[in-house]
């Protein structure tokens, strides 16, 4: 579905076609995503309630977005973006060398930052949970284990949002505008 605007841009040009890329659900668990492991992050020890109820959130969240990752609408299904190894390998060499294809959803590598990403934060809430039981109750290797698992996160995040630029402007486009319309240009 290819919308049009009828305003004529800067020197009578026509904007570009835009198409829905990115249905509410996606965006929404994304904004609330970001919001929740910041305030997980920032409360940790400290305010130990404000921190595990938004563990607990960020699960929930983890386990909609899974369940969406199989029955949602085509961009936010997994099998529209999880690649094999080797396809993610080529399109970061290609990245590297100027040369990557625009893709309307989301590029191999994106993709795969997706996976580890969820991987991480579902092994956060894991840890995190375990400690909070009678059986892991003052664990250190385990509090140790969940604080590394934060800290990757964070590693990832700061790749995501790095992977975010770069494809922003190899692309000429906004892809955080896109995360919030939902939209994006519908062809190069």
């Amino acid at each position: 579905m290819t919308t049009m605007s009828n305003k004529i841009g800067a020197g009578g040009a026509m904007p570009p076609a835009m198409v829905k890329v990115w249905d509410p659900f996606v965006r929404i668990f994304h904004w609330s995503l970001v919001t929740c492991f910041v305030i997980a992050y920032a409360t940790g020890d400290e305010i130990e309630r404000v921190h595990v109820a938004a563990g607990y959130t960020i699960a929930g969240l983890l386990a909609a977005r899974i369940l969406w990752g199989g029955v949602g609408p085509r961009h936010a299904r997994f099998s529209s973006f999880v690649r094999p190894p080797r396809e993610v390998l080529a399109y970061i060499r290609d990245v590297a060398l100027l040369r990557a294809p625009r893709y309307i959803g989301h590029n191999p590598a994106g993709g795969a930052m997706i996976v580890a990403l969820l991987v991480a934060l579902a092994g956060t809430c894991g840890t995190g949970y375990m400690i909070t039981t009678d059986a892991y109750w003052g664990s250190r290797l385990l509090e140790h284990f969940h604080e590394f698992m934060a800290n990757s996160t964070i590693g990832l995040i700061v790749a995501h949002v790095i992977g975010v630029l770069i494809a922003s402007f190899e692309h000429r486009e906004n892809l955080v505008a896109s995360m919030i319309s939902g939209r994006k240009r519908a062809a190069d």
